[in-house]
């Protein structure tokens, strides 16, 4: 696939797709098998599978890009001494609850912040052989071809998803999803990063995550929008900063977004 993508883009987005793919590998070892759970200090769980699929994509990037800083879930923030004002955001896993139940849909998230704007996304998701891609002005891929979002402009016809409604409704979120879900044409759980990649590969129409960090936010700011979509926080704002997240297929976003609770 020919694209014209020029320097430091490409080179990084090569890199990125390549560290992906490894690390995915590395994690299909564990898949299945039974892997020991750890639990973190804020109760989230992480395996071997995770620590070794970042210390992968680590290696990779520091090996092309020494100069890059990098922040990842499992393994801190590195600053080197000579930075280039570009950052890498690592996740691992996304999806570590469902790997750890032996369910395929959690991927290896990465992306590239250069000069304060995230120019390019990679979400890999090793166990159903998808990678979903996007650079800056260069449009979003979906396992070599180009992916958009749906063209559904009405919400009764819309496909509403979320990682998990009952955490929606013990955050307090009880009542936006009351009304979204009542909404909505159809309500799934297919979540975590891969429920905002059915969006911006037109499987469905919005996904609503209440809450997220930066690693988990990275590559689906540019995947969203490069395919015809949006990524904001739950103000609006396009962001990979905030505290929680929503994707759309551009077209049901403000209606969205006035459904959800104002910022407290």
């Amino acid at each position: 696939m020919e694209l014209n993508i020029k320097e430091p883009l490409r080179s990084r987005l090569e890199v990125a797709l390549e560290a992906c793919w490894r690390a995915g590998k590395i994690t299909l070892e564990y898949f299945q098998t039974g892997v020991p759970v750890e639990l973190k200090s804020d109760q989230t769980p992480v395996t071997i599978a995770d620590r070794r699929a970042e210390e992968e994509i680590r290696g990779w990037l520091t090996r092309y890009f020494p100069d890059d800083a990098i922040v990842g879930e499992e393994g801190g923030s590195t600053t080197p001494a000579r930075n280039t004002n570009t950052t890498w955001y690592i996740d691992p896993i996304d999806g570590t609850k469902a790997f750890i139940c032996g369910v395929p849909f959690y991927g290896a998230l990465l992306a590239c912040e250069m000069q304060g704007r995230v120019v390019l996304g990679v979400a890999h998701f090793p166990a159903l052989g998808e990678t979903v891609w996007a650079a800056q002005n260069a449009g979003c891929y979906w396992n070599g071809r180009r992916a958009r979002v749906s063209a559904v402009t009405k919400m009764d016809e819309a496909v509403l998803l979320t990682t998990d409604f009952f955490r929606m409704e013990t955050m307090g979120y009880d009542a936006a999803l009351e009304r979204l879900c009542r909404s909505t044409k159809l309500q799934r759980t297919w979540g975590d990063a891969y429920g905002h990649i059915l969006v911006a590969t037109g499987r469905a129409e919005i996904m609503l995550d209440p809450r997220m960090a930066v690693w988990d936010n990275g590559p689906l700011l540019p995947i969203l929008e490069e395919a015809g979509g949006r990524f904001t926080d739950w103000q609006g704002n396009a962001t990979i900063h905030g505290e929680n997240a929503f994707s759309t297929n551009g077209h049901l976003h403000e209606a969205v977004e006035q459904m959800l609770p104002p910022k407290s």
